[in-house]
């Protein structure tokens, strides 16, 4: 039994930083999410800045709330696929709508509303794609922008990025008609409690200040 578990050990270890993320996103998918956290942390150190290995390793994290880890990962991935200037490749296109959309979620949930927007917006100044996969990962990442943009007061910007995802699935119409129905007076109430929050948030450093 043992030597089978070290022939198993020894076969991943020779295997290429991509073979290793494919085999812990496998693992992921059946729900062995240790195993496979297992697997990322060798696929980066074979590569520490294997992209897909980054991004699938922020995905987990997020999954267990470490929301400052996942966010360190995704935006390492992020800077990875603009050191050779602007993506063009189908596959580093489909990994920088992936590590943005989960790099917002990451910076929103800490309460880093504007950085989770700017990594969001990142997706919808991309050209939509034609591989499905890549095509449903991008308007998943607009119905987030959509959602973020809303919870800040940006009604119409949002409802546009909804109208873009609506078209393409018929099922985002839900989204779409709650953010045409909300009611104005709600995103004047968002408003007000987000300044409240800002004003607070200046008078308490006001006041460490001056102590």
């Amino acid at each position: 039994m043992g030597s089978k578990k070290t022939s198993v050990q020894t076969s991943v270890q020779i295997l290429s930083p991509r073979d290793v993320s494919n085999l812990s996103i496998k693992l992921l998918s059946e729900g062995h999410k240790e195993r496979a956290l297992h697997l990322l942390k060798l696929a980066l150190e074979k590569d520490p800045e294997y992209v897909r290995a980054l991004i699938v390793m922020g995905q987990i994290l997020l999954q267990k709330q470490l929301n400052a880890e996942a966010t360190e990962y995704l935006e390492r991935a992020i800077t990875k696929l603009f050191i050779a200037g602007h993506p063009t490749e189908v596959e580093d296109i489909d990994n920088l709508i992936l590590a943005s959309q989960w790099a917002g979620v990451a910076h929103i949930r800490q309460g880093k509303i504007v950085e989770g927007i700017v990594h969001l917006e990142r997706i919808a100044q991309l050209d939509e794609l034609d591989e499905l996969k890549s095509k449903a990962h991008y308007f998943d990442g607009l119905l987030m922008l959509a959602s973020a943009l809303s919870n800040v007061g940006r009604k119409d910007e949002a409802v546009k990025h909804l109208r873009l995802a609506a078209a393409y699935n018929p099922a985002y119409n839900e989204y779409l008609e709650q953010c045409e129905n909300e009611d104005d007076s709600v995103v004047s109430a968002k408003r007000k409690i987000q300044h409240d929050r800002k004003r607070l948030g200046n008078k308490k450093k006001g006041k460490k200040n001056k102590s």
